[in-house]
């Protein structure tokens, strides 16, 4: 396992991250969908990935109603202090007005909560889960500051925000001493590179580590997808469709991954995650699983080593649509530097790519 610095910080962070979504949840609600695994499940996932050297797991209080955060302080037990913790705060935990937000008020009270449910005297890692509109970003902040002047946090992080407002935070809490964000929690896969526009050259200039969920989009990615398959009866995606991807893009992104897997001797799954761990800019990526079987494919993903013409052929098939003004840019600098020629003809080529 490879490790690799949290954000701007000295704490280090395995490069595969334990997600506990499919942690609890019952047979009624929407997690259902995703795992619903029971404690004794848990146990054994957690189990194997702390032993494959994964030190680092990240929950959510919304997750599982609350299932997931009980089941990973109940698995880790006597190994807490092996592992990096991260959890959210944002989701609605109840019926009540003030039972959902980034509110001072709420942001409290799910903290001391999540802490008993992790049995846990601090979370490592505490993430808001999302950008509250009605909330102002001083008084999320605020509270954030002193659940870690109190030690119940050690770091704070962002999940789900736009590079404005994650900008927007950072100058608040430079301009009124409060903590940071470290760390941004987004939606990134090679069916979905969005982020890559705006999000992560913020996310490099400021020095805040980039955590990716849903790796395999959901499923889409897994293997057992393909043109011919699109409605897999045993995949999550046709039982919870997220996140949306363009799926004639994905198929094709699919072809060119199982043609890199079998010449590897790997899986179309090993691929999708080994593509993201060759990025800098990935701190960790999020793998979760519902099955063992599962969870060992995704871990051999750190022990595979793209080559550059692979690497080339995915990042082709895979790329992002020009969007102005990400195109003006690297024409207006093409002749930055001294000896370099502005070449007129690369603005059209770059526009319609």
């Amino acid at each position: 396992m490879q490790y690799q610095q949290l954000g701007n910080t000295g704490v280090f962070v395995s490069r595969l991250c334990l997600g506990a979504m499919t942690f609890g949840g019952g047979t009624t609600s929407i997690w259902s969908a995703i795992g619903a695994l029971g404690q004794q499940d848990t146990d054994t996932l957690i189990g194997q990935s702390l032993d494959a050297g994964i030190n680092f797991i990240d929950t959510a209080n919304v997750y599982g109603g609350g299932e997931s955060e009980i089941q990973v302080g109940r698995a880790l037990g006597a190994r807490r202090n092996d592992v990096v913790v991260a959890s959210k705060v944002y989701g609605r935990m109840g019926p009540g007005a003030n039972q959902v937000g980034l509110s001072r008020l709420n942001i409290m009270q799910e903290a001391e909560a999540s802490l008993k449910r992790l049995n846990t005297d601090r979370i490592d890692l505490h993430q808001i889960h999302g950008f509250d509109p009605l909330t102002p970003l001083e008084e999320t902040l605020g509270a954030l500051t002193d659940l870690v002047r109190q030690g119940k946090v050690r770091y704070i992080g962002c999940s789900n925000l736009a590079a404005w407002q994650i900008m927007k935070a950072q100058g608040i809490s430079a301009l009124h001493h409060l903590e940071k964000f470290i760390t941004l929690q987004a939606y990134y896969s090679i069916a979905g590179r969005d982020i890559e526009r705006d999000i992560v050259p913020m996310l490099e200039d400021q020095k805040i580590g980039l955590l990716t969920w849903s790796p395999l989009a959901g499923g889409l990615l897994s293997g057992k997808i393909t043109r011919a398959n699109a409605a897999a009866d045993d995949a999550r995606r046709s039982k919870f469709p997220f996140p949306p991807v363009d799926f004639e893009r994905a198929y094709n992104v699919i072809d060119v991954m199982q043609a890199v897997a079998t010449r590897r001797g790997a899986t179309v799954a090993q691929v999708a995650l080994a593509w993201q761990l060759h990025k800098p800019f990935v701190t960790s990526v999020i793998i979760g699983a519902k099955k063992t079987s599962q969870l060992k494919d995704n871990l051999g993903a750190a022990d595979l080593k793209l080559e550059a013409d692979e690497l080339k052929q995915l990042d082709e098939v895979s790329q992002l649509p020009a969007e102005y003004p990400g195109w003006m840019f690297g024409f207006q600098g093409s002749d930055r530097r001294p000896g370099q020629v502005r070449d007129w003809s690369r603005l059209a080529q770059v526009a319609t790519k």
